[in-house]
């Protein structure tokens, strides 16, 4: 609580920080900018898509990573979309699709550069993005009419994602989130391979459409009992065994929210962060030059309290 009253505070009241700028029709089809302050032309551009489990997910949750990389001189966009019930994936897929459609086309008039957009996301922000992005360049192997195009992306970071939901059903349920719910998100068992980035990558009809994908990053912690790490190495080796450009930074001991929530509260150095930042800067050296002098986070939370709270988080 300590930390998240800081970070609210900066998420309701930072001039920075635009809220709920309007992306599309449906309900929830919004999201939150974080504008770096003091910098001149055109800055590099971050679509997060946010996790919560596809039920609690909400654009809010992107407010420390918001903030950490404006402080870089990066614009973020943090990307809404419909939870279930409101929505099943397919919907999700959607909005998302259509928030990154704003970006591409709408973000120069906030001063982001549409030639360096880079998306972004975590848990289960991180399939929802992967579906999004595989989708897309299947789409533009054929009659494509969608309004952006995956080429405008120069790279995805997917943080402690899943990536091949056929071997998550029984997993997820032995942790809380039951079969009958799952599938219901997931729009039946019949729809569970497709919308596996793992088991489409590998699809030889799709070969042609990995080749279009960007640079695929992934990042996970080896102690993540919520995403085991497991997805992210098979997505990795799915995707390397197709030619597609990929990574993975695996961190030790790490859970399912220490790279996304606990690493940033507790200050210092955050090796997640930094590497995000300098594939980033290695594009546009002149970012880099311009933002080494950013100062080292401060802890935002007793170290006690973060340790306990990772004893009694559902995650």
């Amino acid at each position: 609580m300590p930390g998240f009253i800081q970070v609210l505070y900066y998420y309701f009241f930072s001039s920075q920080v635009h809220r709920s700028v309007v992306y599309g029709e449906q309900p929830r089809n919004r999201l939150d900018l974080y504008i770096p302050a003091g910098t001149t032309g055109l800055k590099p551009v971050v679509a997060f898509v946010t996790g919560g489990a596809w039920i609690i997910g909400y654009k809010g949750w992107g407010a420390l990573l918001g903030r950490r990389l404006a402080e870089r001189g990066i614009l973020v966009a943090c990307i809404d979309y419909r939870n279930f019930p409101q929505g099943t994936i397919g919907d999700m897929v959607e909005d998302v699709s259509r928030g990154i459609s704003f970006v591409c086309n709408n973000i120069a008039s906030y001063g982001g550069d549409p030639e360096r957009i880079y998306l972004v996301g975590q848990s289960a922000g991180a399939h929802i993005a992967a579906c999004t992005l595989v989708n897309q360049a299947i789409s533009e192997c054929g009659e494509d009419t969608s309004t952006w195009s995956v080429v405008q992306l120069k790279a995805y970071f997917g943080i402690s994602g899943g990536y091949n939901l056929l071997n998550l059903v029984d997993h997820f349920h032995r942790r809380g989130l039951y079969r009958s719910v799952f599938l219901s998100i997931m729009e039946g068992e019949e729809s569970l391979k497709k919308f596996s980035p793992e088991v489409v990558v590998k699809e030889v009809a799709v070969r042609s459409a990995v080749s279009l994908l960007p640079r695929i990053i992934l990042f996970h912690g080896t102690a993540d009992c919520s995403m085991p790490s497991a997805e992210s190495e098979a997505f990795l080796d799915a995707l390397q065994q197709r030619g597609a450009r990929a990574d993975l930074f695996l961190y030790e001991g790490k859970t399912h929210t220490d790279l996304f929530l606990q690493d940033p509260l507790r200050g210092g150095r955050d090796k997640m962060l930094e590497e995000i930042v300098a594939v980033i800067q290695n594009d546009d050296p002149g970012l880099s030059a311009q933002h080494l002098a950013v100062p080292v986070a401060r802890r935002l939370v007793p170290e006690f309290m973060l340790r306990l709270a990772g004893r009694v988080s559902p995650f």
